[in-house]
């Protein structure tokens, strides 16, 4: 007898979920930075990035929604080792984003007592991360239980209602007639092609709208997932729009584009609005809240990818003292290694003539690595559809192999053209010289290639061994 399967999800709550994977305000003062251009760049993120990686996400996890995720779908296309770099590269990834979204933690929480020059300080950013990456890690060793309330309201407090507050003022500001710094500039809408430098900001815009294979988990538990996931999926591409579109235009209202700061930008804006409505009282309130749905968010993540290396271990794909968990069944290994990778990362803010261009750089780098995974993902969705056509699919991308080759194709093409310009370092910020820019990005994303294929041709049948007497004592 076949169960009779529940549906827990409603359309709305699974564009929610959606919409609290992606969004963050981080990137608005990144966006800013564009000016007139950060419509072209939100929807070339949209149409060439985010809705391929929710649409192949979710046709990938309805055929196999065994546990695994990126890791599972690029083993069933090309094997173990291919599989293994994926999920690989996942985690890497998140390694390099923590340096750049506790800076921006560093950012707000210089407001709180009135000091914004403390966020360009290098000494005080490197503090800032090592002090909250690893309280949340200490956090995270006792448990989901002890970080998740953490998470839940950080997203409330921390995003969505910052959010809506810094989209209220700057409307305001428009309609009383202030001058609106972004249409001052000389920038136009469609950026210039002629240069890739004006273009580099694109890789870390992308890198905003990442994550969407994450709750692809979920599309077994919508009604009818053929109608619903997509409704889910362009109801959360929409808000996100909405919320990214006119919040980083508040920022490009009130700050010139010269003196964006790419960690601070939303609470120079904040800064200049609260004056105007004289309730600047309200600034440390705002850069605690900020600092706090950071700190949510990391708490979230800190874990999540981490788990994903750590499923590798039962088969014996990583040496077994990283198989080791806590009494929490938290993998602690794992989370004392990353700490101890990202705590040297965060020196690079010293190196670099300002925080905003070691913010960039470490942005650049995560989402290069990032969108190696991706391409990855897509291929192995186009591969899928003809080595395992017989498998059942809750969900499939519509028009066949074709809308398939479409969709992954333009996400591949996409992520390709986002790497390519990634490596010229943006004409806005200044870098200590453009050779270690490119250097730092080249040699990063090589060790982030070349590590796990030595790993992989280091394993022995004693690490699944050793692995399975640690998780069966466990």
């Amino acid at each position: 007898m076949k169960k009779k399967q529940k549906h827990t999800l409603s359309v709305f709550l699974l564009a929610m979920m959606n919409v609290a994977i992606v969004l963050s305000l981080r990137g608005l003062p990144l966006m800013a930075k564009e000016g007139s251009s950060l419509v072209f760049y939100l929807l070339f993120s949209l149409i060439v990035f985010l809705i391929p990686t929710a649409l192949v996400s979710a046709e990938l996890a309805s055929g196999w929604p065994e546990e695994g995720g990126v890791f599972r779908w690029v083993t069933e296309a090309f094997g173990e080792k291919t599989g293994f770099t994926a999920i690989w590269l996942q985690w890497m990834q998140n390694i390099f984003w923590y340096p750049t979204i506790l800076a921006f933690a560093a950012g707000a929480l210089a407001y709180l007592f009135f000091t914004p020059e403390l966020a360009e300080n290098p000494l005080y950013n490197i503090a800032v991360i090592l002090v909250i990456y690893w309280g949340s890690t200490l956090i995270n060793l006792r448990g989901m239980k002890a970080s998740g309330w953490l998470a839940s309201s950080g997203v409330i407090l921390g995003t969505i209602l910052p959010a809506i507050f810094i989209i209220g003022l700057g409307i305001i500001w428009w309609l009383s007639g202030k001058p609106l710094e972004f249409i001052s500039n000389s920038k136009s809408f469609i950026p210039d092609f002629s240069n890739f430098s004006n273009l580099s900001l694109l890789a870390g815009i992308i890198l905003l709208f990442s994550g969407m294979e994450v709750n692809a988990v979920h599309v077994h538990d919508v009604k009818n997932p053929k109608r619903s996931f997509p409704k889910a999926i362009f109801l959360a591409v929409g808000i996100i729009f909405i919320i990214f579109f006119f919040g980083s235009l508040s920022v490009a209202a009130v700050v010139p584009e010269e003196k964006i700061s790419l960690t601070a930008g939303i609470m120079q804006a904040f800064d200049e609005l609260l004056k105007l409505f004289h309730i600047h009282w309200l600034l440390p309130v705002v850069g605690l809240l900020l600092a706090y749905g950071t700190i949510g968010g990391v708490a979230a993540w800190i874990v999540g990818p981490s788990k994903g290396i750590f499923a590798t271990s039962k088969l014996g794909l990583i040496p077994p003292f990283l198989s080791r968990t806590n009494k929490a069944k938290v993998p602690a290994s794992i989370l004392i290694v990353q700490g101890i990778i990202v705590s040297f990362i965060s020196l690079i803010y010293l190196v670099e003539p300002t925080v905003s261009s070691a913010f960039f750089l470490l942005t650049d780098l995560t989402v290069i690595i990032y969108l190696i995974m991706y391409i990855l993902l897509f291929a192995a969705a186009i591969h899928l559809r003809y080595k395992r056509a017989n498998v059942q699919r809750s969900y499939k991308i519509p028009g066949g192999n074709f809308g398939m080759w479409l969709v992954a194709g333009i996400g591949i093409l996409g992520a390709l053209f986002a790497i390519f310009v990634g490596f010229f370092p943006p004409s806005q910020l200044t870098f200590t010289h453009p050779k270690f820019y490119i250097s730092f990005l080249g040699i990063g994303v090589i060790l982030a290639l070349v590590l796990p294929q030595i790993i992989y041709g280091m394993r022995k049948p004693s690490w699944k061994r050793k692995a399975k007497e640690i998780h069966h004592v466990k």
